[in-house]
C-alpha cells in the first residue's frame, strides 16, 4: 500500500509538470520547490531547538497562526519553521515575521521526507487541519518526535474510515495528539481506536476575534461608504456569486453599496466584473484621498484585505458556495453581521451551526438571495441575526489556550 501511495504522489508530480505549461499556479508550485533543500540548509544548521508548523494554504495558516504566535511567545528560544503546500499560502506569507524560515513542503516521497526531517531535526511538529502526508508521518514518528494535528475535523465518509483506508488509519494512530473541533470527531476517532484526542474547538475563532479587535483604519473604505448604511461586503467571490449579486443590484437600483473582494484578482477577472456591473464600479487601486466616488460598487483588486473589510458591512456574502465550497464565514460573523452563502456548505460545521442559530443564510439560487435580503430588511430580524452571528464566534474562542496546555514547551 505504501508503494501505491508513493506512486500516486509521483503521478501527481508528473501531472503538475504537465499543468505548468499552461497553469501559473502549477508553475509556482514547481518553481518554489526547485532549490528548497539548498535554501533550507543554512537555517537548518542552527543550534536552537526548532518547531515545525505545516499548513496547506492561506486559510489553514490563519487557523494555525494563533498557536504559532502563542508558542513563539512562550518559547522565544525556539526557531519556527513554517511550510506550505500551495503557492497561495506561501506567496502571501513568505515574509511572516513570527517564522524564522518559510518554505514549501517537499513532495511526500520517502526520499524527500527522510531528507527533510534529517535536515531540520524538529523538536515538535504541528500539522494544521487536513494535512496527512503519510511518508512524513512515518519519518516523524519513527524518530519519536511529537506530532500534533490542529483543529482537525473528521467525518464518517472520509477514506480513513473506509475498508480500503485501513493502512492510512494505522498512520493516524501514530500521531501524538489530535486537537479536534467537536465531539463528533472525537467519537469517530475513538470508534476506530484513536484516543489521543482533545476537543479543543477551532482556533479560527481565536484568530478572527483577534483581527476584529485590531484597531486598523482603512480611510479610503470609510470614505467610500460614508453616509450609506446598506453596505454589502462580498468576499472570496467567484463568477456564480457575482452574477447573483449583479442581479440583486439591477433589481434594487440605488439601494445598496457593494464592496467586492473577488477570489481571483487578475486583470481579466477584474475586467469581467466591470462588465457585469457596467458603469457602476471603481477599483480600490484607483481611489485617492478626498476623492468623491459616485459609483456604488468598489472592486478590491488586491489581496490580504478581506478579513478587515467585513467590519464595514451591514451584510456579508461569502463566495465559493456554488463551486468547490464556501470560504471563511467566521471572518464575517465575528463583526456581528448576517452572513449569506451558496449551497455547497454541508461539510463546513461552522456554516451549519451559524444557519441553525440564525446568524447565516444558505441559498440555492437568486430567489434564495432575494428572500434573505427581504427577511433582513426588517430591523428586528437583522438585529436578531447579527446578534446570533456575533455570539456564535464569541462563545467558541479559547481553542489556542487548550492546545498550548499540551504543546507549550517553555
Amino acid at each position: 500500500m505504501r508503494l501505491l501511495y508513493t506512486l500516486s504522489i509521483r503521478l501527481y508530480i508528473v501531472a503538475v509538470h504537465i499543468a505548468s505549461w499552461f497553469e501559473p499556479r502549477a508553475k509556482k508550485w514547481l518553481r518554489g520547490r526547485k532549490n528548497l533543500f539548498s535554501n533550507l540548509k543554512s537555517f537548518a544548521e542552527g543550534s536552537q531547538p526548532l518547531a515545525w508548523f505545516h499548513c496547506a494554504s492561506l486559510g489553514e495558516f490563519e487557523q494555525g497562526r494563533p498557536v504559532i504566535e502563542a508558542f513563539k511567545n512562550q518559547n522565544p528560544h525556539y526557531r519556527i519553521l513554517l511550510s506550505f503546500f500551495s503557492p497561495s499560502g506561501f506567496e502571501v506569507r513568505k515574509n511572516y515575521i513570527h517564522a524564522d524560515h518559510v518554505c514549501y513542503l517537499p513532495a511526500d516521497t520517502p526520499f524527500n521526507a527522510h531528507k527533510f526531517i534529517d535536515m531540520v531535526k524538529p523538536g515538535l511538529v504541528v500539522f494544521v487541519k487536513y494535512e496527512y502526508w503519510l511518508n512524513f508521518i512515518d519519518e516523524i514518528t519513527k524518530r519519536d518526535v511529537p506530532l500534533y494535528v490542529l483543529s482537525a475535523n473528521f467525518r464518517p465518509d472520509q477514506f480513513f474510515f473506509m475498508w480500503y483506508g485501513k493502512w492510512f488509519l494505522k498512520r493516524l494512530k501514530k500521531i501524538t495528539r489530535f486537537f479536534v473541533q467537536n465531539r463528533q470527531s472525537a467519537d469517530l476517532l475513538a470508534k476506530h481506536g484513536i484516543n489521543q484526542v482533545t476537543i479543543s474547538g477551532d482556533t479560527r475563532f481565536d484568530r478572527v476575534a483577534a483581527i476584529a479587535n485590531e484597531k486598523s483604519g482603512l480611510p479610503l473604505i470609510e470614505a467610500f461608504i460614508a453616509g450609506h448604511d446598506e453596505v454589502i461586503v462580498a468576499g472570496s467571490t467567484w463568477q456564480a456569486d457575482e452574477t447573483l449579486l449583479a442581479k440583486l443590484f439591477k433589481e434594487n437600483p440605488g439601494k445598496f453599496k457593494l464592496i467586492m473582494a473577488p477570489h481571483q484578482v487578475h486583470e481579466a477577472h477584474i475586467k469581467a466584473l466591470e462588465e457585469l456591473f457596467p458603469g457602476l464600479t471603481v477599483r480600490y487601486s484607483e481611489l485617492q484621498q478626498n476623492m468623491v466616488v459616485q459609483r456604488p460598487v468598489l472592486i478590491i483588486d488586491s489581496i490580504g484585505m478581506l478579513s478587515k473589510l467585513y467590519r464595514f458591512g451591514r451584510y456579508a456574502y461569502v463566495g465559493g458556495g456554488f463551486g468547490a465550497g464556501i470560504h471563511n464565514v467566521l471572518e464575517a460573523a465575528v463583526y456581528g453581521i448576517p452572513v449569506i452563502f451558496g449551497p455547497n456548505h454541508q461539510k463546513f460545521t461552522e456554516a451549519l451551526e451559524l444557519i441553525a442559530g440564525g446568524g447565516a443564510f444558505g441559498i440555492r439560487d437568486y430567489n434564495g438571495l432575494a428572500k434573505a435580503f427581504d427577511h433582513l430588511a426588517s430591523n428586528s430580524n437583522w438585529q436578531q441575526s447579527a446578534r446570533a452571528a456575533r455570539d456564535h464566534v464569541n462563545q467558541r474562542t479559547g481553542a489556542t489556550e487548550k492546545v498550548m496546555e499540551w504543546i507549550g514547551v517553555s
